[in-house]
């Protein structure tokens, strides 16, 4: 069986962070979703996303296809549901489309399928702040799927543990003299990872490979740190999603970074307003602020953007891709992409300068910014203009 990973209605919720991905490439927990979903399956998956982005994540159809909405996260039951599809039938919630049977070339009419309803629970991520909302399930989830019938490689006797049946580490990680406190939550290390001497780690939590926790980083769950990441300084309840760094001190809660970014030295964003009141974010799709309904709320990334030291971020904060903040006093709390500057005022961070920061930054970690990676990131541009200062 061929199955497919498609956007949805969500998407342009969950911009600036698919901009520059599809929404199946969202982490949360430990994996992406899509890592996710192929681990359950035990197979590939495609996607259908928007043009622009469909040479870089390209969509193959076979004789016979199970269509998944790459929003909603897996689960065995729900697993089992979409393994048992058969043709002309769709999985619905409560009237949301989850998945469906199709043959290749097949001209879809939801409305004569055949309706089957899914009754049990499931997590679908619908907005932005949904990520870091639902990361400690997410967390939990992947930690289960990913070490069963697995042993832990050995903790040094330098690491105090607490819980150490919800610790485990891959092999090649680099700890000592640190605190890992699992009663709350599981944690897990990845390959190749360091947890440097007189960090303090309470999970739920997750590093990916290759990724860093700095010399006396106090981290609460649920926080996920993606691959070849760094942070240090205090993190509560956030997704660095990968390659990106906040390698030094200064508070980042209840937010999702994108990949690629940097946060410098002493940046801070703040997650409760001063009045308690619910957080209100700017949302693409409305192209207006929306209330969360949430009390804490904190800074949203897109990838490769960057701030100076000792920049300061408002409650529910929205910045596009390949912004560059700097600057003394809070910025405001959207800044498209393609953006320079501060509280003082933005102007346009040409494609040009851009690209060439990208190309420096990932080829640091040895990735490559790719033709693929350009055209893409030029659509964005364009399509972005509306929103910067003229």
């Amino acid at each position: 069986m061929n199955y497919i990973l498609f956007d949805g209605e969500y998407r342009v919720n969950l911009l600036p962070l698919t901009y520059t991905k599809p929404v199946a490439d969202l982490r949360i927990g430990i994996l992406t979703i899509r890592e996710k979903w192929e681990k359950y399956l035990q197979s590939t998956t495609t996607t259908i996303t928007e043009d622009y982005l469909s040479e870089k994540f390209p969509m193959v159809e076979l004789e016979e296809n199970v269509m998944i909405k790459g929003s909603v996260l897996p689960n065995e039951n729900l697993v089992e549901a979409v393994k048992n599809l058969k043709e002309n039938q769709a999985l619905y919630k409560e009237n949301e489309l989850l998945a469906f049977f199709c043959k290749e070339g097949q001209e879809v009419d939801l409305e004569a399928f055949t309706a089957i309803e899914y009754s049990d629970n499931l997590i679908q991520i619908k907005n932005s702040w949904d990520l870091f909302s639902f990361n400690g399930e997410a967390l939990e989830a992947d930690f289960d799927l990913i070490t069963k019938d697995r042993i832990s490689a050995p903790i040094p006797d330098s690491v105090h543990c607490m819980n150490p049946e919800r610790i485990f580490l891959e092999e090649g990680v680099d700890i000592e003299i640190g605190v890992l406190n699992a009663r709350k939550g599981a944690i897990y290390i990845g390959k190749n990872a360091e947890v440097q001497e007189g960090a303090m780690i309470r999970g739920p939590f997750a590093m990916g490979e290759h990724s860093v926790v700095k010399m006396g980083a106090k981290v609460f769950g649920p926080t996920t740190l993606g691959p070849k990441s760094k942070i240090g300084g205090e993190v509560n309840n956030t997704i660095m999603s990968g390659y990106c760094s906040k390698g030094h001190d200064g508070y980042l809660g209840n937010s999702v970074i994108g990949e690629w970014c940097n946060l410098g030295a002493d940046t801070n964003n703040s997650n409760l307003k001063n009045n308690y009141a619910n957080v209100k974010v700017w949302e693409y799709g409305k192209e207006r602020f929306v209330d969360t309904g949430l009390q804490f709320c904190g800074l949203i990334m897109g990838d490769h953007s960057k701030c100076g030291i000792n920049t300061m971020f408002n409650t529910g904060t929205v910045i596009g891709i390949s912004a560059n903040i700097y600057g003394s006093n809070f910025p405001r709390n959207f800044i498209p992409s393609f953006s320079w500057g501060g509280a003082a005022g933005f102007t346009t961070y040409s494609k040009a300068k851009a690209f060439e920061t990208a190309d420096l930054v990932m080829k640091r970690k040895n990735e490559d910014f790719s033709d693929l990676d350009k055209d893409i990131m030029a659509h964005v541009f364009e399509i972005t203009s509306k929103y910067r200062a003229k």
